[in-house]
This record gives structure tokens, C-alpha cells and sequence, in this order.
């Protein structure tokens, strides 16, 4: 079914669909119809010569230089042009396709002042697969996202390159195959096309659906250490959660009681009074992150239905207004506190991955989860691997939003770095999956040691999804490709699709 895009319906969930599962979008009839007012408006204004900001004038510091009649329009090409300074490596296609319906969306709502025919043709671009080659450096998130959504806005002219049915193009050829025409820019149109912070969007709106299943993957792998542990759930009961009224928190320990549900090896005898914090307090150290992550979703999805751009035009009051909605700093704000709990989980993660290697802290376990320890190391140098790891998401962590270099003679005294934070989190995550998967492989392992013991019923399926892709450890082997694979079935959703199919939906 086709995402309809009007301005104010998007969730992060459509834009996924549209990004990554390449779902056709539409135009509402609702906004064609503003876009049309908002466009006449304009040329009103532009017909009577009035002064605005990008249109009939310069930008930034430039921006008291008046451009005569004939410069108006040819200015718009020379604005992308000038704006394409980015420079890297291409940016994922899905993040790409992410940025470009979150700029659809924004122009949806009819206050930006562009043609319906450069819409048009973004979305026939979207629906028909061409996906401008946009580079990853060269953003400040602010006069938004500019470097690169210019590389975007090149492919509109025939320009720049794209990819298109796999292979990497000249923007021209990737339209003439898809049976696209470029279009000419005219007034406006070009910094319409740009002024925003939307590859942000695009970008860390897909990063805040995969830390969404991060955070309940690792409580997955907390469910099963919990387990091979005996762990006193007690710290897991609802009424320690809900006297305190963390949202997050008592939406972990529910979890963490359904993946649990069953389970003999939570019912042994010789449980500690209390456990280690490690053990204990997840649902407070997991729960802090899942509010922390539902208030940038909150954010994300303001910024997905709300209108980035300067100028604002409002043709019912007869007005164009000048400000800086462009900002990206909701967003840079959003990615850091999420980038940094995402760390914060992995960290808890490896503190649970140890007490499962050290048979000082393992309860009964065998030294590294092997049962020839000293001829064999085992899992040792898993936790290396997950040390490294960490140490990188902390520095990555330090946020992006603090980081504003003036630009443009002092005109942009304060950039918000946004696409930074975005670029980052990727990183973090990409590291985190490991992590994860690192604890679930130790406590897959730990199983062995516990044979005849019920696991729980969304554990034992976890269990089960880790062994199809790694086997039991009888004797050292390399480990690479286990981790390797595992983070993968991890990180495509496969392994939380499977416990969810038999415990329900995870909060």
C-alpha cells in the first residue's frame, strides 16, 4: 500500500517502508492543492519585485544583494551548484530514499513557495528507483542539510550521478532509463529544494527504528544471562517498578518476565539475596533508554510533519516571513542522548557477558564457558572484541550538538552539527550490534552448561535462533565469522522476530 504523504501523517515506520522496503508514495489532493496557493502567492510577489530572502537576493552573508529580474532565476542552478561542496563516501541508498520523502513531506504542507512539478518529480524519482549519489561529509545541519541535499537536487537538473537498478550513473542516464524528464529550476525553487534539515531526518529516523530493536534484542540476551545465571528476579517484579513509575522501566521488566516465562532455571535454589547491578537494575538502566528514545521519536516525527525551510510563505495571511526553522538542532539534540544510551546499554551488555566468563562470577560455570580451560581459552577473547567496541561508543558519544563552527563571514554564527550526530550513531549502532551479539553467543554457550534444565519460552527460541548460526563451542575455533553472523541475524530483526512470534510484541 502506498505511504500517502500530505504534511502531517508520516511516522518513522512509513518512512522505513518507503527507505528500505521501497513502498510508493503519493501526493494528497489536500497538498497538491496548497502547494499550487502557496506557488501563486510567490509569483505574486515576485511579479511586484518584493525583496525575499534566497529569491530575489543572495543567501547568507550575500544576502543583501538584490538579484535583477533575469539573475532571479538563473540564480537557483548556481545555488545547487555551489551548495554540492560536500565531500566522502556515498551515503546508503536507504538513507538517501529517507531524506527525499522527508523533504516531500515538508513541501506537502505548502509554505515552502516550489513548483508541484519539483515534487512531482522527487516522488517519480523515489517510485521509479533513482537515488541521487549524495557524499557524507560537508553538513552543519544548518541552513539544514545543504551539501548534500544539492547533490540530491543535482539529479532533479540531470545532473550529478544516481543509482539506478543496481548500477552508478550520471544523473542524466538514471533518468532518461527510468523514463524521467529533468526539469529546469525557476524561482525559488532551488533552495525549496535544499533549505532543510531532511537527510538528518531521513537518516536518524531509520537510526532510531533499528535502536528501538537494539535495546530489546539486548533484552533478549539479558532474559537468557538471567536464566544461566539464576538470577533473584525479584528486582523484576511490577510493583518495584510501577511504586518508582519509570514507563521505560516497567516496560522492561514486563519484558523480561515474558521472555522468562516457564523457565526452571529461575526456579533453583542458592539465589543471592541481591544481585549485581548489572543483573538487577536492567530494567532501570534499559528503561532510561527507552524514554529517553520515545522522547526523540517524539522529535522526529515534529520534524517529519513540520516545515524546515526559510522563507515561510502563509498566502492566507498574505505574509512571507524569514527565520530559521532549517535548525537541526531537535534533531542533533535527539541522536546524541540516543547515541549515548545505546552505549550505555552496550556497556551494561559486556558487564553481563562477564560474569558469564569468570567462573569467580558465573555460578557454577566453567571458566570462559569451556570445559577444557587452559588448553583452551573459549570465549576469552570475545570480551576483547567487545572492549574495543565500547571504547570507540564512548568516544563517539561525546555529542555533535555542542560543536557549532560559524560559517558564512559570521551570517551562520550557530550550526547545529546535526548530521554529525546522524553519522555517528550510525557507528555506534553499527558497534553495538556486536556487542550484543557476543552476549548472546555467551549465554547460548552457558545453555551447554545447563542441560537439563526448562528454559523459558522466549528464551529457548533465542537459544535456538543462535545455534542455526552458531554451533556449540566443544573446542577453540576461530570466532570471527560466529560474531559476524550472529550480529547480522540480530540486526536484520530475525532473531526478535522469532522470540516475538512466540511471546508477543516487546514494549
Amino acid at each position: 500500500m502506498a505511504v500517502i504523504l500530505d504534511g502531517k501523517g508520516l511516522k518513522i515506520e512509513d518512512l522505513v517502508r518507503v527507505a528500505r522496503e521501497r513502498e510508493r508514495v503519493e501526493l494528497s489532493p489536500a497538498a497538491r492543492e496548497r502547494i499550487n496557493r502557496c506557488r501563486e502567492f510567490v509569483e505574486e510577489k515576485i511579479r511586484q519585485r518584493a525583496v525575499m530572502y534566497g529569491i530575489t537576493t543572495g543567501i547568507g552573508e550575500l544576502s543583501e544583494v538584490i538579484l535583477t529580474p533575469e539573475q532571479t532565476r538563473q540564480f537557483q542552478r548556481y545555488l545547487v551548484y555551489s551548495h554540492s561542496a560536500g565531500c566522502g563516501e556515498p551515503l546508503p541508498e536507504e538513507v538517501v530514499r529517507a531524506g527525499m520523502c522527508s523533504r516531500i513531506n515538508v513541501l506537502a504542507n505548502g509554505h515552502s513557495g516550489i513548483r508541484l512539478k519539483i515534487v512531482e518529480t522527487l516522488i517519480e524519482m523515489l517510485n521509479k528507483g533513482v537515488t541521487p549519489v549524495v557524499f557524507d561529509r560537508g553538513s552543519v545541519g544548518a541552513c539544514g542539510d545543504l551539501s548534500p541535499m544539492s547533490q540530491m537536487a543535482l539529479v532533479l537538473l540531470g545532473e550529478g550521478e544516481a543509482y539506478y537498478q543496481g548500477k552508478r550513473m550520471s544523473g542524466a542516464e538514471a533518468l532518461r532509463a527510468a523514463g524521467i524528464a529533468p526539469i529546469e529550476f525557476e524561482a525559488r525553487d532551488g533552495l525549496a529544494t535544499i533549505n532543510g534539515s531532511n537527510m538528518t531526518a531521513g537518516m536518524g529516523a531509520l537510526e532510531l527504528f533499528d535502536a528501538d530493536r537494539y535495546i530489546k534484542n539486548s533484552e533478549i540476551a539479558a532474559a537468557l544471562t538471567l536464566e544461566v545465571l539464576n538470577a533473584n528476579m525479584a528486582a523484576y517484579d511490577e510493583r518495584i517498578h510501577r511504586v518508582r513509575g519509570y514507563t521505560g522501566a516497567i516496560a522492561c521488566a514486563e519484558n523480561i518476565r515474558r521472555l522468562t516465562e516457564d523457565s526452571e532455571m529461575l526456579k533453583q535454589p542458592g539465589k543471592k539475596v541481591q544481585d549485581a547491578y548489572s543483573l538487577r537494575s536492567t530494567p532501570q538502566v534499559v528503561g532510561g533508554a527507552k524514554d529517553a528514545l520515545a522522547w526523540a521519536r517524539q522529535m522526529f516525527e515534529t520534524e517529519l510533519n513540520g516545515v524546515g525551510d526559510n522563507p515561510l510563505f502563509f498566502p492566507a495571511d498574505q505574509a512571507y516571513l524569514t527565520g530559521a526553522n532549517f535548525q537541526g538542532t531537535p534533531l542533533a539534540l535527539a541522536l546524541d542522548l540516543v547515541g549515548s544510551a545505546v552505549t550505555m546499554i552496550a556497556v551494561l551488555v559486556e558487564r553481563r557477558t562477564n560474569r558469564l566468563l569468570n567462573r569467580n562470577l558465573s555460578v557454577g560455570l566453567p571458566a570462559f564457558l569451556t570445559k577444557g580451560a587452559g588448553m583452551f581459552s573459549g570465549l576469552m577473547l570475545t570480551q576483547y572484541t567487545q572492549g574495543m567496541l565500547i571504547c570507540e561508543n564512548r568516544i563517539l558519544s561525546a555529542p555533535a550538538a555542542t560543536g557549532s563552527i560559524p560559517a558564512a563571514a559570521d551570517q551562520e554564527d550557530f550550526v547545529s552539527m546535526s548530521f554529525t550526530s546522524a553519522l555517528k550513531m550510525a557507528r555506534i549502532l553499527d558497534n553495538a550490534w556486536y556487542v550484543v551479539a557476543i552476549e548472546l553467543m555467551s549465554a547460548a554457550q552457558a545453555v551447554e552448561f545447563r542441560p537439563a534444565l526448562k528454559m523459558g519460552r522466549g528464551t529457548k527460541i533465542a537459544y535456538e535462533v543462535v545455534r542455526r548460526v552458531v554451533p556449540k563451542l566443544e573446542e577453540d575455533r576461530p570466532l570471527q565469522y560466529d560474531i559476524n553472523r550472529l550480529a547480522e541475524v540480530v540486526r536484520s530483526g530475525e532473531l526478535l522476530q522469532a522470540v516475538e512470534s512466540v511471546v508477543g510484541k516487546l514494549k
